[in-house]
């Protein structure tokens, strides 16, 4: 055999090895953390609560709340201001959901991060009236400020409000139905906020798709997304295989203390390739949320050592409760103090 073939030999034969690797770490390996606990701090654990989330699931989004608020006893709380639910009509705001939120959680002494904005928690991500969407880009920006201006004038004398989000993943542009990022707009937005209040302001960014400079450079408080297992029209699901040092270089690399970094939406449901979460069978749930990965997740996040970590589909818990699998609502109960 020629020196030439052997060459060739040893890189495919290495190729092979990287490919296979590749394959069974997204495929097949769980990348489950070595020891489950789930030992926490005290108030490490909050939630994201979407009322238009419980409307998908045909939950009653009351009810569901105060279940939130006092069965699981969430004191950390992210609460989106949908602006397509506060205005519907140009200029007339309807803020009685939003303050029924914010008036239970404030009376049980809860904390509550508002976000402000159009791109906002849940799909289609940008959730402005239709109204606002037959008007040119400078008058809808227009109406964006002035939206933001309502919701923390109305909101920033209540201090049980810790930080305003700006907008949601503003720099990921690659998901969801939104204008393209105008990061000049962006920066309108904050400084008008920081013109009102002056709480931290929060950014929020990919976990897995974003180098976070931008979002760092942008607001006073970090937060990331954190998904394990997601899926894709052409690989179908597949299992995130980064350790957990992966997120802890990536804040040191971006210049984001620990403190300043919180894990702001960390997948406690499963992903929905198509249609509607409640029409998932028990191996479609399994096959990105079983019980297993859902303690494998909030281990791997608590690894991670963040400042705080706000996990997302309490929704769904409630409704696997109320459908007869009180498992996952149950595990929750263990994490909020």
């Amino acid at each position: 055999m020629t020196r030439r073939k052997k060459i060739f030999l040893i890189v495919f034969s290495l190729l092979a090895v990287i490919l296979l690797y590749v394959i069974l770490s997204v495929k097949v390996f769980n990348h489950f953390p070595d020891k489950i606990t789930l030992n926490h701090r005290s108030g490490e654990f909050g939630a994201t609560f979407s009322k238009k989330f419980c409307d998908e699931l045909g939950l009653n989004w009351k009810e569901t709340y105060i279940a939130i608020l006092d069965d699981l006893k969430v004191r950390y709380l992210r609460l989106p201001a949908y602006w397509d639910e506060i205005e519907k009509t140009e200029l007339v705001y309807d803020f009685a959901d939003m303050d029924y939120m914010v008036d239970q959680a404030s009376a049980r002494d809860a904390k509550m991060i508002i976000t402000l904005g159009r791109r906002q928690p849940r799909w289609p991500e940008c959730h402005s009236p239709a109204w606002n969407q037959k008007n040119s880009v400078a008058r809808s920006e227009a109406d964006i400020l002035r939206m933001i201006k309502v919701v923390v004038l109305r909101y920033k004398g209540n201090s049980h409000i810790t930080n305003w989000q700006v907008e949601n993943e503003a720099f990921l542009g690659s998901f969801g139905v939104c204008p393209p990022l105008d990061r000049n707009f962006l920066q309108q937005e904050i400084d008008l906020v920081k013109s009102l209040d002056s709480r931290p302001i929060i950014i929020t960014g990919s976990g897995e798709m974003s180098s976070w400079k931008d979002e760092a450079a942008a607001g006073d408080v970090f937060g990331t997304t954190m998904y394990r297992v997601v899926y894709n029209s052409w690989l179908g699901y597949i299992r995130y295989s980064f350790p957990v040092y992966f997120y802890q270089l990536k804040a040191d690399w971006a210049g984001i203390k620990k403190e300043n970094a919180l894990i702001i939406e960390l997948q406690t449901e499963p992903w929905v390739p198509q249609g509607k979460m409640i029409y998932l069978t028990q191996d479609q749930i399994n096959k990105s949320m079983s019980v297993d990965q859902l303690r494998a997740n909030l281990q791997y996040a608590i690894d991670v050592n963040f400042k705080q970590i706000y996990v997302w589909g309490v929704e769904w818990w409630y409704w696997q409760k109320l459908y007869g699998d009180p498992q996952y609502w149950n595990i929750g109960k263990t994490l909020f103090n």
